[in-house]
Formats: C-alpha cells, structure tokens, sequence
C-alpha cells in the first residue's frame, strides 16, 4: 500500500484493559481505548496532507501506533531518489496527536513518520521489567523492530524529552540507520547532582529556572507509585485534574480547538492500563532523574553521526547538559540551539520557528 496515495482510515480498536484486581477501574474512570480513538481523530481531522494511519505488527505480536504523511502537492520524478524520511519520537504521557502543529509542514518534502511509543498512546501496553536497562532495551527494540517491519533503511530520528533519551539509546545500538540525530529537549543526560555544602568564594552562581508544580507533583507520586497513577485514582475527576496541571496544553493549541480537546487527548493518553510509564518508573529514580544518565554514555555515539540539540529557552529542562554533549563528542558534528519564548514542549510553544529548524536540519542531509 502506498503511503502517498492511501488514505486508510483509523483501524477498529482491540485493545482491551487487562484483567485484574482493578477491573473494575474502567467504570470508574471515563476513559477508553474507543474514546482515545475518537479524541485523537478529531485531532488528525485537521491534517491537510496525506495521511496513512494504522497499526504496526512487531514479531512479538505488540502493535504500534503508526502516522505516514506525504505531501499530496508534490509527486517526485522517478529518477530524484527519495527524501530521508523524519521519524518523530513523543515524550513521556504523550502521542502522535502531540505533533498536530508540525505534521504537516514537516512533511512538506519528505516522508514524516511518528508513532506512539511502545507503551503509550494507542500502541499495545505489554509488561515492562523494574530494570532499568532491560526496560530500556524493550523499548529500544520495540523501535528498532518498527524500523524493519515500516521498512526504512535510514531515517533521520527526532526525539522530545523521554523520547530523546531512547532516540540516543537507539542510534548508539543502530548508528547505521540514523542520518541525523535531533534531540529536542531531551530528559534524563544529567547525572544527579550532589548536595553541595556550601559555595566557594569567588563562584559564579547560576540560577536555573524553577521546575513547574506539576513537574514537581508527578516527581512526588514517582517513589511511590506509577507516575501517572494519580490521574486513574481520581476517577471521573480525572479529566479535571489534567485540566488544571495542565491548562498550558489547552493554551498552545487554543487557536486549533475551542475545547478541551488537547487535555482530553492528554488524560485519554494515560488514563489507560499502565505500561510505558511503568517501563519509565523503571527508568527513572526520585524527583526523575535517569538511572542511566545518557551524559556517561554520548560518547558512544559515531563522532561522524549529525547532532542537533534543541532546548526551550524557558524550559526548565537544564541545556547545559548539551554543552557537555558539546565537549564530549566532536564540536564539528554537535550543535545546541535554544529557540525563545518556548518552554520544555518547544513544539507546540513555538511551531514556526520549530518546523523552520528542523525543516532546515532535514535538507542539510538531502
């Protein structure tokens, strides 16, 4: 089937909340894989280009999620080769239908592909080990087995926060299949700092900015429980909640939906059978920093494979951990870039001046 001409429609919903002690959840909580589906169409309704959406089947039988959009306007002469295409990589608790703003003009000359992460979104929910590096390599080979069942050679891979840290992951184990790395402020390179006593005399002293509440809300349940377990626990008040943590998602998007949209696409998101969040718990300790901070392993990396590291320039995610990146690899093949008035989802705070630089990112490799 071909991406450029097909249009499939959303594919019939088998996902199924699994059996437990809280099967009686769904009740409780106004939530479902057929309204995710719903909520999310609305959503991808707004896409102007073509549009192929459906489910990717991994040998293991898990499916994933799956956007291909190509430029309708343009029909390539049979003897230019194809475009790299752009693989897009969501962050932790989101989706494809977080991309809404970027979709389309990113793909205005060549493949963009994204997909919900193994775990999240409407991809399938499996099991997730406690350890930290075996719960990673499941998600990196969940991507790396997407790649061969999609059928892409090389790509050039995007990833924002949880996403960055296993597009890394991924292009340090399969360097051979990404062109350019784009690391949009990525979670978990820091290591965790050590208390420090007291300040030497003489030190500059630089102030980072303070970590939103919410952030700090979801570091306190992380110790304890699942994530994001406080959104089920709260039953039909669940939507609400997400509304008010996060009144910012229903802001970046305001001028798309006169609704609560966004934030219902957020709860539906993970209001579901945990699983990809568990594979984070694992991932991560307390107040969120990673286990395995990727700053102890960049170096891994081809020193020849493109870097691109954007940051939010409001973000509270700390860019000088791309200056070390800086230092560690080559300079030659290592760029940081902060884009103003955007804070941690650069994306959807700034799409203009987002698409513009990855758009750019993407023609200096064909």
């Amino acid at each position: 089937m071909d991406p450029a001409t097909t249009a499939a429609p959303m594919q019939n919903d088998c996902e199924t909340e699994s059996s437990s002690v809280w099967s009686w959840w769904p009740s409780w909580r106004p939530t479902s894989m057929s309204l995710l589906k719903t909520t999310e169409s609305k959503i991808l309704n707004c896409i102007q280009n073509d549009l192929w959406a459906r489910f990717v089947t991994l040998p293991n039988q898990d499916r994933i999620w799956t956007l291909t959009l190509t430029n309708k306007a343009v029909r390539k002469p049979v003897e230019k080769p194809s475009k790299t295409p752009l693989v897009m990589v969501h962050g932790f608790g989101g989706g494809v239908g977080l991309w809404i703003r970027n979709l389309d003009a990113l793909s205005r000359s060549r493949p963009v592909y994204a997909f919900d992460l193994l775990g999240f979104g409407r991809s399938s929910r499996p099991p997730f080990p406690s350890d930290a590096e075996k719960a990673e390599e499941q998600f990196v080979s969940s991507i790396e087995q997407w790649r061969e069942s999609v059928g892409l050679e090389n790509m050039i891979l995007l990833g924002h926060s949880l996403g960055g840290y296993l597009a890394t992951s991924y292009a340090i184990q399969y360097p051979s299949r990404v062109s350019h790395l784009i690391l949009v402020d990525p979670w978990g390179f820091p290591e965790r700092p050590q208390p420090q006593t007291q300040t030497q005399e003489g030190e500059e002293v630089v102030k980072r900015r303070p970590i939103p509440r919410w952030v700090k809300a979801i570091a306190a349940v992380v110790s304890l429980f699942n994530p994001l377990a406080v959104i089920r626990a709260a039953g039909p008040w669940g939507p609400g909640l997400v509304n008010r943590f996060r009144p910012d998602f229903k802001r970046k998007f305001e001028d798309m939906f006169d609704d609560d949209t966004m934030t219902q696409y957020i709860y539906h998101c993970n209001a579901q059978t945990p699983s990809g969040e568990v594979g984070f718990r694992a991932l991560s300790e307390s107040l969120g920093w990673a286990k395995r901070p990727m700053l102890q392993r960049v170096h891994l990396l081809p020193s020849s494979m493109p870097l691109t590291m954007l940051y939010g320039a409001q973000s509270w995610v700390d860019s000088s951990s791309g200056d070390s990146v800086v230092q560690i690899r080559s300079p030659d093949h290592t760029k940081v870039m902060l884009i103003n008035a955007a804070s941690h989802h650069v994306y959807a705070d700034q799409p203009e001046a987002f698409n513009k630089v990855v758009e750019n990112i993407c023609n200096s490799v064909n």
